[in-house]
């Protein structure tokens, strides 16, 4: 049988026995498995699943970096405490520190405005479009077939968005297909509920990655719309969203061996990339990755000893690079243990050699080869592309002047020929990055970070330096100090006013602008936009080329009775399981729930495990009616399943057989971090908080009556 007729509609198509818990499936695949789902234990029907108008996917929104999920008629959405903890950061100061005290409004009028970039976003339509996407970039290759895809892309875009509906084309299959993405934005997004640090975040990074856990991870916010009832920016005038459906909390909990299902927005997986870049992410880029957050976060936690006010100023971005080193540092530890490498490149190999017999093989392989080879080049270069782009990424002031350096760019041209995220549509949410810049940005902190980047950067061979960061920075670490004195010393784009003011200048006039940063930002700016040309050249072959190797892949594991999905890419995706326990090693085996006296036997009183009085007193007290596991009367804190999930599923509902919300996903355990890019079915485990625990915290602790009310579980 050749290989184009098996693949016909198998991209979308499924394994017959695909199991329960490995996959990320599109809704649109749900029906396809609708058997495993039932003999699961599901006792809904999976149709449902795939219709993004109806519950309970349509109560599933991401927000922040993550996921949340409506939870009342009135706008309440809840998701992580760490999803949640930039809008908690951006309420805080010193004499009013929401990150250690908590915060619970007492009224709606108390409810407190996101940072002004936060969002939330709900998925109304998911369609395919490839034929529309790829039709100009037949026949072309390189930065041509990138920008013919990028060409339709916008355009369809453009067609799509209107009345606060923001869209995007979604590649799946590296290429193979696009689906555009319909999403509904909203931009009033206020802080009701959130724990104290040493609730939602209990045990900090010494837990992170780690089971048994005792965290409640979990803050409540509320959407707003203007009065007409369409998405807004904040306005006390404002009114509550009412989304089309929410999900119901469950009073029952959950026990081992129970259903559990789990909807959401994973970020990135790589399981179908080849061997080789399996080898290149653990050889080169987890270890170096690794070592150059860990000097930021190093940063940052010296700084803020210093200095309690930059101390909370930087608090968000110190989490999320904490999180982010152990996860690098885990997934390579879980890459290594699982011998990822060999096992990749031999069934990469296996692959081949299937294929070598098939009647397509004289198309394919061709442009498989020439993949292969392209992925094999840029090592050369990928150390300073790594430093270069985390200058932007890692800083405040100084991405403020790139971002407004490069709007100088592209607003003369047509908006369809605009870069992706500085074209109109992107305007909105720029400005609102710049209007929160000093609620994150201390000027000692950030050369402090540029410093620790660009001296790295210094150390590079001399045939990867770029001459326009030499310019700026200089070559030695002298001229580097000497510089940052310079720009930082004399730059106005610390202030609103200025920045503002920039926002809505000209092309020319910021081009005329002698501020020192701006003069850094446009001095840097060509070796930024050849670093980007390279890329999107690079980018372009592997779009036209990589759907030859998934094309062999997808085939090839469907003849062997394996899951077949897209690797995750922020689009909404299902998971489905159960309540599993976990034999981490030999004679090591971890029950799947914890319970508040794991609390107590970790509590030193020292941060991280420094557990609030107010926990601790009602803990001792013992009030747990209503709550408690019915079995062991036990009170609920966390959980285990075999749930398939990933970085952007935190804050995903987990649903019991009924569609209820039991828990919500907030972490994976250590062994299996490294399932983004391969999943072993003996390690990979997802961790959430139990819904008993928040509603129990609600009533008993930091109690809530009227907003437990308006949740549909009333306080006991």
């Amino acid at each position: 049988m050749r290989i184009r007729t098996m693949m016909l509609g198998a991209a979308m198509a499924l394994a017959l026995d695909a199991k329960a818990d490995e996959g990320m499936w599109l809704p649109s695949q749900l029906p396809g498995i609708a058997k495993n789902l039932k003999d699961a234990g599901f006792r809904g029907d999976p149709k449902d699943l795939a219709d993004l108008t109806r519950a309970p996917l349509n109560a599933v929104v991401r927000i922040g970096g993550g996921t949340g999920s409506f939870v009342s008629a009135d706008g309440l959405v809840v998701t992580n405490h760490h999803v949640a903890f930039g809008v908690i950061q951006y309420n805080s100061k010193p004499d009013r520190d929401l990150i250690t005290e908590g915060y619970v409004a007492a009224d709606r009028a108390g409810e407190l405005p996101a940072n002004p970039d936060y969002r939330l976003r709900v998925t109304v339509g998911f369609d395919k479009v490839t034929d529309q996407v790829l039709a100009g970039a037949r026949g072309k290759t390189g930065r041509a077939y990138f920008d013919a895809v990028d060409a339709a892309s916008k355009a369809l875009v453009a067609a799509c968005e209107k009345d606060g509906i923001k869209c995007s084309v979604a590649n799946m299959f590296y290429g193979r297909d696009f689906y555009l993405v319909r999403q509904l934005e909203l931009r009033d997004i206020r802080l009701v509920y959130a724990p104290p640090r040493a609730i939602g975040n209990y045990g900090d990074e010494v837990d992170n990655f780690v089971w048994p856990r005792h965290a409640g991870d979990f803050t409540i916010l509320r959407a707003y719309v203007g009065k007409d009832g369409k998405p807004a920016d904040f306005s006390p005038d404002n009114v509550p969203y009412h989304p089309p459906s929410h999900l119901q909390i469950s009073t029952e909990g959950v026990a081992e061996g129970d259903f559990v299902m789990l909807a959401g927005y994973p970020g990135i997986t790589y399981r179908h990339r080849t061997a080789a870049e399996f080898a290149d992410q653990i050889e080169w880029r987890l270890p170096t990755s690794v070592a150059v957050l860990k000097a930021l976060q190093d940063v940052i936690e010296a700084e803020g000893k210093a200095d309690k006010e930059a101390g909370i100023r930087y608090a968000s971005q110190l989490q999320t690079l904490k999180n982010g080193i152990k996860r690098f540092s885990g997934e390579l530890e879980g890459l290594e243990r699982s011998d990822a490498v060999t096992v990749r490149r031999e069934d990469e190999a296996a692959m081949l050699a299937w294929l070598a017999t098939q009647p397509d093989a004289k198309t394919l392989k061709p442009q498989i080869d020439q993949a292969m080879a392209l992925i094999a080049q840029g090592k050369d270069v990928r150390e300073r592309d790594l430093l270069v782009g985390l200058l932007s990424s890692q800083t405040q002031l100084m991405r403020g002047a790139l971002s407004i350096d490069r709007l100088a760019v592209e607003r003369p041209k047509p908006d369809a020929e605009r870069e992706s995220g500085y074209q109109k549509r992107d305007e909105e949410l720029i400005q609102s990055q710049l209007k929160q810049i000093q609620r994150r940005y201390d000027a000692r902190v950030e050369k402090a970070l540029v410093t620790s980047l660009m001296t790295r950067y210094q150390k590079l061979p001399e045939g990867q330096r770029l001459p326009e960061v030499d310019k700026v920075f200089g070559r030695t670490p002298a001229d580097l100090a000497k510089a940052l004195d310079h720009i930082y010393g004399a730059t106005a784009f610390g202030g609103e006013p200025e920045r503002t003011r920039l926002f809505a200048a000209t092309p020319a006039e910021i081009e005329k602008s002698n501020d020192a940063l701006l003069v850094a930002a446009r001095t840097l700016r060509p070796a930024l936009l050849r670093i980007e040309d390279e890329r999107k050249a690079r980018e372009g072959d592997l779009l036209r080329l990589r759907p030859s190797y998934m094309q062999a892949l997808i085939a090839y594991r469907e003849k062997q009775g394996k899951a077949v999905y897209p690797d995750a890419n922020s689009t909404l995706r299902v998971s489905y399981g159960k309540v599993t326990p976990l034999k981490a090693r030999d004679a090591v085996t971890y029950a799947p729930l914890t319970t508040v006296q794991g609390i107590v036997e970790k509590n030193t009183g020292v941060a991280p495990f420094d557990a609030p009085k107010p926990l601790l007193d009602a803990i001792r007290k013992g009030d747990f009616t209503g709550y408690a596991d019915p079995k062991t009367g036990a009170m609920p804190v966390d959980f285990l399943s075999n749930l398939d999930t990933t970085g952007g599923n935190s804050g995903s509902p987990v649903l019991n057989a009924k569609g209820e919300l039991v828990g919500l996903n907030f972490d994976s355990n250590w062994e299996a971090v490294s399932a983004s890019w391969m999943y072993d079915p003996r390690y990979k485990r997802a961790i959430h908080v139990d819904m008993r625990y928040m509603r129990w915290l609600m009533d008993k602790v930091y109690p809530s009556p009227a907003l437990l009310k308006e949740l549909g579980v009333p306080a006991k």
